[in-house]
């Protein structure tokens, strides 16, 4: 039988942070790890959004244990606010779901001058995962999921000299390479968790073609070109739900069966049920897990390295 959120164990006692989590995949995810009785941390941006959020999930479970923590990943203080508030009143975090992200944005920056989707989408995260490290450590055996897309089958390489793509700026581009550093940041950080001997573990999911919002506001901010209204009209025609869309990232989250390191989405690519899928485009793969690395905690001022246990 394929996997669905029936399939999550009991998460009672256990503390989720999810980013993005007032709509789309991140909502779903919210919505599924309270109704199996996490306490779930909502981390996103817009605070109109994230009380229509807990207005939904309260009336689907009433019982639902749900706080509320601001955060803006395009801005590094702001992060590192929502990580404080989190670990201050949480010693350990048991889940942790990158979810939140932009697509096709025009060229733009964040508060701290990084290109608007490698900072909202990985850079925001690395410091928000940098931060949460010692919660998340402390936990008997947290995991970490990072959102990842097929876009990142397009990714050209990072370019440590010009990771903001001051030169040649392009939206998709840009998606495609925060996409594939969501994936090598995946991957990396379980690298790290292995090494250091803990019992914390890293995944990634991506979603498919889910039916979100993240399309039609790419079509909003006028930098998705006609790519962006494509794929607006056939994920609104033939894309999965997002309920469908949050069970890789669940399963990534909850699966008992599921290891460091995979990787998991629906099973025909863009459409069906969550499974394990591998990781393809593995040449060069340890050497653009080093620069990101690199370039990550250069750029941030946050290094992320996990003490051994």
């Amino acid at each position: 039988m394929p996997w669905t959120e029936k399939d999550i164990p009991d998460l009672t006692g256990r503390t989720a942070v999810v980013t993005g989590a007032n709509g789309g995949l991140g909502l779903q995810t919210s919505l599924a790890l309270a109704g199996a009785g996490a306490h779930v941390v909502l981390a996103a941006r817009d605070p109109q959004k994230t009380t229509a959020a807990v207005a939904r999930i309260t009336e689907r479970y009433p019982a639902a244990s749900l706080e509320v923590v601001p955060l803006d990943l395009g801005d590094l203080a702001a992060v590192r606010a929502a990580a404080d508030a989190v670990l201050a009143g949480h010693g350990r975090v048991d889940l942790l779901v990158n979810n939140a992200g932009v697509m096709a944005m025009p060229q733009r920056a964040t508060a701290d001058g990084f290109e608007l989707q490698l900072g909202v989408n990985h850079l925001g995260h690395w410091a928000f995962t940098a931060h949460l490290l010692p919660a998340l450590l402390h936990a008997p055996s947290a995991r970490v999921v990072t959102v990842t897309s097929t876009a990142r089958h397009r990714a050209r390489r990072l370019d440590p000299a010009d990771p903001h793509l001051r030169r040649g700026y392009g939206a998709w581009a840009s998606y495609a390479r925060a996409k594939m550093a969501n994936l090598h940041f995946g991957l990396g950080l379980q690298q790290r968790f292995a090494r250091a001997g803990v019992s914390a573990a890293s995944l990634i999911a991506h979603p498919g073609l889910s039916n979100t919002d993240l399309q039609a506001r790419s079509v909003r901010e006028g930098g998705a070109g006609w790519v962006g209204a494509f794929f607006e009209a056939l994920t609104a025609r033939s894309g999965m739900t997002p309920f469908e869309g949050a069970r890789p990232q669940l399963r990534a989250a909850t699966d008992p069966r599921s290891r460091g390191g995979e990787l998991y989405a629906p099973r025909f690519g863009s459409h069906g049920p969550a499974v394990r899928r591998p990781v393809l485009r593995r040449w060069a793969l340890q050497e653009r897990i080093d620069v990101l690395w690199e370039v990550s905690a250069r750029e941030t001022g946050v290094p992320l390295e996990v003490p051994p246990a």
